[in-house]
């Protein structure tokens, strides 16, 4: 088998980087190319990833990997997190923090439209409000523009 490097974006609550991974055929060698704070901002009271600097940190770092020649880029971030795009693919709006206040009483409101056991039957996870199911449901009750679809609940 011959070498192989592939490019790894990581980005955790707190922190970001992205990583060279180098297969020999027999071993794994890691690279980190670039680590970078992921911090939030906020305006206007609501706490907001700081998307448009990630996303210039990740395109740093891709930009370092190039000349690697890599065969693929893989990205993992924390999952509750989202952007919603418009019917051309562009970001609506720069995405909501999941340490928000916006979740505060989003279980009990999601509560008095399913049942617990239907919602968990559902998504198989742990009740949290932080959940992407509870932001979401707060668009909903918020009457926001960018969330039309009566479908969630």
């Amino acid at each position: 088998m011959r070498n192989k490097t592939v490019l790894a974006v990581d980005l955790g609550a707190e922190s970001g980087r992205v990583m060279a991974v180098k297969f020999d055929g027999n071993h794994l060698q890691l690279e980190e190319l670039h680590r970078f704070p992921n911090t939030t901002v906020t305006l206007n009271g609501t706490l907001y990833w700081d998307f448009l600097r990630l996303w210039r940190d990740i395109q740093t770092g891709i930009e370092k990997g190039k000349a690697l020649n890599p065969a693929s880029i893989g990205v993992d971030t924390w999952g509750v997190d989202f952007g919603l795009l418009d019917s051309q693919g562009s970001l609506i709006g720069n995405p909501v923090h999941y340490r928000d206040g916006r979740t505060i009483n989003m279980m009990e409101t999601a509560f008095t439209k399913l049942p617990k056991a239907d919602i968990f039957a559902q998504t198989g996870v742990q009740f949290m409000p932080i959940n992407t199911l509870y932001q979401l449901l707060s668009l909903v009750e918020s009457g926001s523009p960018n969330c039309k679809s009566p479908a969630l609940f």
